[in-house]
C-alpha cells in the first residue's frame, strides 16, 4: 500500500515536499516513481528512483526544479518540488515498480491514491 501526503496550495515560485509512505517489507526492492495528472490530461511521468537511490530520472519539464529521494529504512519516497509553476498543478501519484527506473506507467505494479498540488499564479 502506498499513501501520498504533502500536497496543497502554493504560490508560483514556492516549494512543496511530497511524501509517499509504503507498507510491506520489500520496499527496498522496488524502483519508485512519481506521476501527475492534470484535469483533462493523461497521467504523465515526473521522476523515478532506483531501489538503492543511486539512479534517478526526471521528465524534462521538472528537471532542475524537482528532486526525488528515498529513505529505505523508513519505507518512504519523497519529491521535493521547488520553483513551482501553475502548470505543475495536478494530482500527484507515487508508484512502485520491479522494473529498474521506468518512465512508462504500465510498468508500475502498485499505485497510491494521489495528492493534489495546486500552484496559483
Amino acid at each position: 500500500q502506498l499513501v501520498e501526503s504533502g500536497g496543497g496550495l502554493v504560490q508560483a515560485g514556492g516549494s512543496l515536499r511530497l511524501s509517499c509512505a509504503a507498507s510491506g517489507r520489500t520496499f527496498n526492492t522496488y524502483s519508485m516513481g512519481w506521476f501527475r495528472q492534470a484535469p483533462g490530461k493523461e497521467r504523465e511521468f515526473v521522476a523515478t528512483i532506483s531501489w538503492n537511490g543511486i539512479t534517478t530520472d526526471y521528465a524534462d519539464p521538472v528537471k532542475g526544479r524537482f528532486t526525488i529521494s528515498r529513505d529505505n529504512a523508513g519505507n518512504t519516497v519523497f519529491l521535493q518540488m521547488n520553483s513551482l509553476k501553475p502548470e505543475d498543478t495536478a494530482v500527484y501519484y507515487c508508484a512502485a515498480s520491479l522494473t529498474p527506473t521506468p518512465r512508462r506507467a504500465s510498468l508500475y505494479n502498485y499505485w497510491g491514491q494521489g495528492t493534489q498540488v495546486t500552484v496559483s499564479s
